[in-house]
């Protein structure tokens, strides 16, 4: 076999060797697309250089012609996937600069076949043999077609476009790859369109070698490609550490991980996430199967909860509840994420789940102590107003007592006054409402109860606070006035939970006035909207006010100014209204005194009649 053979034989060889690494990258990653235009390349090189022994070993010059009018479509395939590699491994690049070299391309293949024998010549007169490489070969001798400026043309704007793409990638920080593709391939391209001109024009005698300097260009690609494989074999290796800390982390934090691959519907459960679901080790375990095992309570909330994720940013965050086989019943806490595609398709979820029965069970049992103390605090309030309250009930009880000693005495004229008889028994039922609604405002303050979120007419809420404060206030010389807006809507909340904090704040400000010994004794109990989703209530006083560094101590445990105060109003206080999903805080006002402020949320946007 000849030399010449043998060399270009192994350069396509090597050329499809090329083509069957870097294809099956493309076909397992449909994203890869540099791999896929490197292949074609690189199978378009191979066959150009069988092309190029055709035409070296013609012997007539009609089989001359033909040889290179073939050539020009594996030339095509050469071109249009450079072009193709380039702009998706330099991306961004100039796409309308791109579609200029495949379309003047195209129109070099369309006059190769419809003008002369083919692009480079008109008429292929003669075929010379000359030494190459220690043996002789063909040369054609022609007629130059001038429709090859259509095809020097195409080669000279793949340069610019190569060039212009490496030049945007050096600007962009990748100087390495912009110097070994876009510098060898410009290298390359220019060294065949001259050495095609000379070849053609007679000024260069020896054979067309475009797969020689095609295979330098694959040369410069396969090794940038090949850079790009073993970062990725680096990242393999980092990815497997990275799991294996992330097991070892969920393993101490005592988490079970699940991920979901969307496309093949396969899920994987760690070990941890089956014991914390009850499910065996040999048990095949699904979505459907998990939210199986979720409390039929919240089993929707966190189907919805999942949705949401897909269909949003992918971030998701819920507790729930799980029945085990045994009927056990076990707080679940998960939070993960899903992972979408370059379609903004979901294709993956995955997520950490920890059992968090015991610290649900220590907020059920402060929550259940918390109201231990505010029923201890509505009982304090209470008694500092007993003096009060029963000054308030003995007067509708006088007053029932006086007119029934006078209907027995206007009873006994003969005829007796029936309808002066008929107007005190009037006033009697009047006084009797009166003392009831006193005791059942007490007895709803001193009822023990869970909390219970139910809308409420906040002019309601207040003055029912505000009768019941009144006698005291009266008694202590202090004006108490109350102003809604007329557009405060109801608000959500527990109304003898939000009594008491109104009881503890009106009650601290009648303190704070008594401590002042001010001239100016007055109380303001307000609200007003406090944008689309908040009612915001304020309790004012004349009294000395709170010094500025006290203005957030006051609200902590067991801090008080009072001689015999417990320190826990205020800090219960904001605790009922924190659990209403409002905030509590204290200002000090420009005229003296206090103004302790409250939010609760709005109920529904219904307005208050």
């Amino acid at each position: 076999m000849s030399e010449i053979t043998v060399i270009w034989s192994m350069v396509a060889a090597a050329c499809l060797t090329l083509a069957g690494v870097y294809l099956p990258v493309w076909l397992r990653n449909r994203a890869a697309w540099p791999s896929f235009f490197f292949s074609v390349l690189a199978v378009a090189t191979a066959t150009a250089a069988f092309g190029e022994l055709w035409m070296m070993r013609a012997q007539t010059p009609d089989e001359f012609a033909a040889a290179l009018r073939w050539q020009h479509l594996y030339i095509w395939f050469v071109i249009v996937s450079l072009v193709g590699f380039v702009y998706t491994f330099f991306t961004p690049g100039r796409l309308w600069l791109a579609w200029s070299v495949v379309v003047l391309r195209t129109l070099s293949l369309v006059l190769n076949f419809s003008t002369g024998q083919n692009l480079n010549f008109s008429v292929v007169t003669a075929v010379q043999r000359m030494p190459f490489l220690g043996e002789p070969v063909s040369t054609a001798i022609g007629i130059p077609n001038p429709w090859m400026a259509v095809g020097s043309l195409s080669a000279i704007l793949l340069v610019i476009f190569v060039a212009d793409a490496a030049i945007r990638a050096w600007r962009r920080g990748n100087r390495g790859a912009a110097l070994r593709v876009g510098g060898m391939s410009m290298f390359f391209a220019l060294a065949g369109i001259v050495q095609v001109m000379l070849v053609v024009w007679g000024g260069l005698q020896m054979p067309i070698t475009i797969s020689m300097f095609s295979l330098g260009v694959l040369v410069a690609m396969g090794h940038e490609l090949s850079r790009d494989v073993v970062r990725a074999s680096e990242l393999v290796a980092e990815l497997r550490e990275s799991e294996q800390r992330m097991t070892l982390a969920a393993e101490v934090a005592n988490l079970g991980i699940w991920v979901r691959d969307l496309p093949r519907d396969e899920f994987w459960a760690s070990p941890r996430l089956r014991e914390l679901f009850g499910f065996d080790a040999a048990e095949p375990v699904d979505l459907e199967r998990l939210l199986l095992k979720v409390h039929t309570d919240d089993r929707e909330a966190v189907r919805q909860v999942l949705a949401q994720a897909m269909a949003g940013d992918g971030d998701y965050e819920t507790e729930f509840r799980a029945v085990l086989p045994d009927g056990t019943l076990r707080w679940i806490a998960t939070r993960g994420r899903v992972d979408f595609d370059t379609n903004n398709r979901a294709v993956r979820t995955r997520g950490a789940c920890g059992d968090i029965t015991p610290r649900r069970q220590a907020e059920d049992e402060m929550l259940r102590l918390r109201q231990e103390i505010a029923h201890a605090g509505r009982v304090s309030v209470m008694g500092q107003l007993s003096s009060a309250l029963a000054h308030e009930i003995n007067q509708p009880l006088g007053a029932i007592l006086r007119n029934a000693e006078a209907a027995t005495l206007l009873l006994q004229v003969i005829p007796p006054d029936l309808d002066e008889v008929r107007a005190i028994v009037d006033d009697i039922i009047s006084d009797d409402q009166r003392a009831g609604a006193v005791i059942d405002r007490m007895r709803a303050l001193l009822r023990r109860q869970d909390i219970v979120m139910v809308p409420l007419a906040v002019d309601e809420l207040v003055g029912d606070v505000a009768a019941l404060v009144r006698p005291d206030a009266a008694a202590r010389q202090v004006r108490m006035d109350v102003e809604i807006a007329d557009d405060v809507p109801r608000v959500l909340g527990d109304r003898v939970h939000l009594q008491q904090v109104l009881l503890n704040l009106i009650s601290n400000g009648m303190d704070s006035i008594d401590e002042a010994r001010r001239n100016v004794r007055h109380i303001v109990v307000s609200a007003v909207r406090d944008g689309a989703q908040t009612v915001q209530i304020t309790v004012s006083d004349s009294g000395a006010g709170i010094p500025n560094d006290r203005l957030e101590q006051v609200f902590g445990s067991f801090f008080t100014t009072k001689p015999a105060g417990m320190g826990m109003g205020l800090s219960i206080s904001r605790s009922l209204i924190e659990t209403h999903g409002g905030r509590l805080w204290a200002e000090n006002r420009a005229g003296g005194g206090a103004s302790l402020r409250f939010t609760l949320p709005v109920s529904s946007g219904i307005s208050a009649t």
